[in-house]
C-alpha cells in the first residue's frame, strides 16, 4: 500500500490526501444521525482542537520548510516566508468580507459577506467551507514540495499533515450538521450539507500541488501563503467561537492537546 501511494503523481496523492480529509469531515457530520445536539462544552473543546492543529500544523508542516528552503537556496531567510503568510491572510480576508456565510450559533442578520437572501444552511456550509480552503491547500502544497525533492519536505510530513487536518476536520462536519438537525432539517438533509463543506478540499488540494509542481520557485511563498491562511481562520473565527458562550478552560484544553497531537504526528512521521 505504502509503496503503491509513493508511485502516484504528487497530484494524485494530493488528491487522495484531501480525499480523506473530505471523508473525516463527512465522519463528523454522520453523527447527525445519531445526536440532534452537542453539548456546548463538548463544541468548544472540538474547536480549540481544531485550532491547536491548525496553529502546529502552521508552523511544523509548513513555516518551518518554507524557512529551510530559502536558507538552502541562498536567499534571504525571513522575506519569503514573511510575504507569503502575510499574503495568506490578506486573501482569506478578502474572501472572509465578500462570501456569504454565517457562522454556527449566530441568529440570521449576523451573516458576513455580501448581502445575499441565500438560505441559513447554505450560509452555514459556506462558514466551514470557508475553513477548508486553505486546509486543502495547505495539504496539496505539501505533497507538491515532498515531490520537488527539497529536504526540509518529506512525503512523511505532507502524510502527517493530511492526518491531522483529517482529525480536525471531525468536529467541523459535525458543527454544520447537528445545528441544522436541531432547526428542524432532516437527518439525511443535514448530513448532506455537513459532508458537503469538506468538498473544496480536493479542489484546493490538487490546484496546490499542480502549481508548486510546475512553479518551483514559488514553493517557499506557497508554504507560508497556506500557513497564514489557516492562522487567519483560527484567529479570526475559531478561538472566537470556540469562547463565544462563557469563560472556560475547555477550549484551552483543547488548543495545548491540538497542538501536541499535530507537533508529535508532525516530528514522528516528518
Amino acid at each position: 500500500m505504502e509503496q503503491w501511494f509513493m508511485q502516484l503523481s504528487p497530484v494524485m496523492q494530493a488528491l487522495c490526501g484531501t480525499g480523506f480529509t473530505w471523508f473525516i469531515t463527512a465522519l463528523g457530520a454522520a453523527l447527525v444521525f445519531f445526536f440532534k445536539k452537542i453539548d456546548r462544552k463538548v463544541l468548544d473543546g472540538m474547536l480549540g482542537f481544531a485550532a491547536g492543529v491548525m496553529i502546529a500544523a502552521s508552523f511544523w508542516s509548513l513555516l518551518a520548510p518554507a524557512i529551510e528552503m530559502v536558507e538552502s537556496s541562498g536567499g534571504i531567510p525571513w522575506l519569503p516566508p514573511l510575504i507569503g503568510f502575510l499574503g495568506g491572510g490578506m486573501f482569506l480576508l478578502l474572501v472572509d468580507k465578500i462570501l456569504p456565510h454565517l457562522h454556527p450559533g449566530f441568529p440570521e442578520k449576523d451573516a458576513e459577506g455580501i448581502k445575499t437572501s441565500w438560505q441559513r444552511s447554505v450560509l452555514l456550509v459556506l462558514a466551514i467551507t470557508l475553513h477548508n480552503i486553505p486546509e486543502g491547500l495547505a495539504v496539496g502544497v505539501a505533497f507538491g514540495a515532498a515531490a520537488a525533492g527539497h529536504p526540509a519536505a518529506s512525503l512523511g510530513a505532507a502524510i502527517a499533515l493530511a492526518v491531522g487536518i483529517g482529525i480536525q476536520n471531525f468536529p467541523e462536519g459535525a458543527a454544520v450538521s447537528v445545528p441544522l438537525r436541531r432547526e428542524g432539517m432532516s437527518r439525511f438533509k443535514s448530513f448532506m450539507y455537513g459532508q458537503a463543506s469538506g468538498m473544496v478540499e480536493p479542489i484546493a488540494g490538487v490546484i496546490g500541488a499542480a502549481a508548486v509542481m510546475y512553479m518551483e520557485p514559488l514553493l517557499p511563498y506557497a508554504l507560508s501563503f497556506a500557513a497564514g491562511a489557516m492562522i487567519y481562520v483560527v484567529a479570526e473565527e475559531l478561538i472566537p467561537e470556540s469562547r463565544a458562550e462563557k469563560h472556560s478552560d475547555i477550549p484551552t484544553i483543547g488548543v495545548m492537546v491540538g497542538f501536541a497531537i499535530m507537533m508529535t504526528l508532525d516530528v514522528a512521521l516528518g
